[in-house]
């Protein structure tokens, strides 16, 4: 059997995936983000297919293939991250526009999906929904995956059509191996290893039914294709409690099923083509590759600066936008670019050339200086700030987490009582804690206290742990789990007396700080935003558990309606990330704690 040149089923499967995809980003869908993986599946299908039909007519050219695919995917990607720059240099505060200039840099090099593990790991964050790059995830697993796949047709293609499948199967059996065994559930989800045998699946169906074979009858009965079909949109368009891993394998080899049927009965089955090439579906798959460019970039730019929440008709007025944006760059980009008669392939070299090398030195020299173009006196960063402050080379001495990060310079033993006889306060957690660590710095009694910190996960010298616990007159823990028995798992075995120890709440800022800073406010004192939607349910908990151990940092900020503030009465940013205290924040809760740091210390006497 031939391979067909053009299958608009397959436009209309890759339309469905891409509309799972926006569904989902603008919250509608539950299991929208598998339309991710349908496109893995096609992909690998469909570059089989190719690469399998020129590998039998001796045509097969490593150098060809990779013009076409760069010609497919660099300059709408390169177009894009321009786009996403000139937004974020307009719009963004600066920690935010470092971060977009990584990810411009990442998604430039085909590496977005390493990144995002570094540094957003739980792909379902809420954060993620502001970051007009994450999605691009799936095209640096994508263009990983070409770069390595063709080479082994190469190594293969003198031997017959069962080695490559058995090869194909040892390798993919190897990915799904790991896919179910690994541990890491961000390294599954953003790796290639471990997203191989999506697309190679896809390829083994292509490869396998590329001729006449055993199974022709099977995939000729359409009722079996209706199954399978109806099977992929409930898996698709229902909230399935079911584990991440069986959806996407799922997906998977439903869509390969469903890519080896359509073959057979794409233009004889009336209702498999009313269902996958029905026109306007067809032309929705036609520019599917630049609606996935472009929504999640006019999604988060919108709720950066334009609305806190899309729901209802303004996500209706973001995706009209997003398809009249995919239209253009359809035609005046993805076309052009393909077609060898209108650009040809020394200009295309040229002008991507060019294009990738100012745009990454733009996005580079911005993230270098910490994203800092402009003076943020809320935030208390100024341009002119010296490039000593601004170290990327360790991340501990980047501008935007200095402040948090010197707490871990306490992180000593206590000195001896008759050298010092301050009261001696230990700190234990994470990031957390090193806030609150700030807040007694920051407070009227700092200098009467000696102040030490410890991160159970950095330091495991249990004698040294012990000891502080027992030379402290008082013991605070903080961390973003404060559920009393996890907490107590990790410290039990210090021995520690409880009459002196505290746990001092979580606290939430919101989503993002990028609306706030892109509106006009007049009135900080009253100005407040919602928290993510788990934080005051898991307060109540938190607190509920530790009862008078606890002191519930989100009551001091927090109104009638369980929103919290945003900026201190000066109009200085309490979080710079929503999580973690500016100098200002940690000030001014320092003012806010007074009286309950009091009533704690009085019993030494040093109010």
């Amino acid at each position: 059997m031939k391979m067909k040149t053009y299958r608009n089923d397959i436009d209309g499967l890759r339309a469905i995936a891409v509309i799972c995809v926006i569904l989902f980003h603008l919250g509608y869908l539950t299991n929208g983000y598998l339309g991710v993986d349908v496109f893995f599946t096609i992909s690998g299908y469909l570059i089989t297919s190719i690469i399998y039909k020129e590998l039998q007519n001796d045509k097969f050219s490593i150098y060809h293939f990779y013009e076409r695919r760069i010609r497919r995917i660099l300059p709408l990607v390169i177009f894009s991250t321009i786009i996403a720059f000139i937004l974020g240099v307009f719009f963004m505060l600066p920690d935010d526009l470092e971060n977009l200039c990584q990810s411009i840099f990442a998604t430039n090099i085909s590496a977005n999906n390493i990144l995002m593990k570094i540094t957003s790991a739980d792909y379902w964050a809420l954060k993620n929904d502001y970051k007009p790059l994450m999605h691009t995830w799936s095209l640096g697993v994508e263009e990983q995956f070409y770069i390595i796949y063709p080479f082994l047709f190469l190594f293969l293609k003198n031997n017959s059509k069962k080695i490559i499948l058995l090869f194909l199967f040892l390798i993919t059996s190897i990915s799904l191996f790991f896919f179910l065994e690994g541990n890491d559930s961000s390294t599954k989800f953003y790796f290639l290893q471990y997203r191989f045998f999506e697309l190679s699946f896809g390829g083994i169906c292509a490869l396998f039914f590329y001729e006449e074979n055993s199974f022709k009858n099977y995939i000729n009965n359409k009722y079996l294709l209706y199954i399978i079909v109806f099977m992929l949109f409930v898996v698709l368009f229902n909230d399935f409690k079911m584990k991440n891993e069986i959806l996407i394998i799922i997906t998977t080899i439903l869509t390969s099923l469903i890519l080896v049927f359509g073959k057979e009965q794409s233009n004889k089955n009336n209702i498999y083509k009313f269902i996958f090439s029905w026109s306007v579906l067809v032309k929705i798959g036609k520019i599917s590759f630049s609606l996935y460019i472009w929504h999640q970039i006019v999604f988060a730019f919108s709720r950066y600066f334009l609305f806190e929440k899309i729901n209802g008709f303004k996500a209706l007025f973001l995706t009209i936008i997003v398809v009249l944006m995919s239209l253009i760059s359809y035609y005046f980009i993805e076309k052009k670019f393909r077609d060898k008669e209108r650009i040809s392939t020394k200009k295309v070299y040229l002008i991507l050339g060019l294009s990738f090398f100012i745009i990454n030195c733009c996005a580079l020299y911005v993230y270098f200086i910490g994203g800092i173009i402009r003076d943020v006196p809320e935030l208390g960063l100024y341009k002119d700030i010296k490039n000593s402050q601004i170290n990327f080379f360790n991340s501990k001495e980047n501008i935007h987490i200095q402040y948090n990060e010197k707490v871990r310079e306490l992180d000593l033993p206590f000195s001896n009582k008759l050298n010092n006889k301050n009261v001696k306060v230990l700190v234990i957690g994470n990031s957390f804690a090193r806030d609150i660590s700030n807040i007694l710095l920051e407070s009227k009694y700092n200098n009467k206290l000696e102040i030490r910190y410890l991160d159970l996960e950095k330091n495991n010298l249990y004698n040294e742990i012990k000891k502080r616990c027992i030379d402290s007159d008082f013991i605070f823990y903080s961390s973003d789990s404060l559920t009393k028995s996890e907490v107590l798992k990790k410290i039990n075995k210090f021995d520690i007396n409880f009459d002196k120890f505290y746990v001092l709440g979580t606290k939430d800022f919101g989503i993002s700080n990028g609306f706030h800073y892109n509106s006009k406010i007049y009135d900080y004192k009253n100005y407040f935003t919602s928290m993510k939607p788990h934080i005051n349910k898991q307060n109540t908990k938190f607190k509920n558990e530790w009862g008078n151990k606890y002191i519930d940092l989100i009551s001091f900020i927090s109104n009638k309606k369980g929103k919290v503030l945003v900026f201190t009465p000066e109009g200085k940013y309490i979080s710079q990330d929503t999580w973690h205290l500016t100098k200002y924040g940690a000030t001014y809760f320092a003012g806010l704690l007074d009286d309950t740091l009091k009533k704690i210390f009085e019993e030494k006497n040093i109010n």
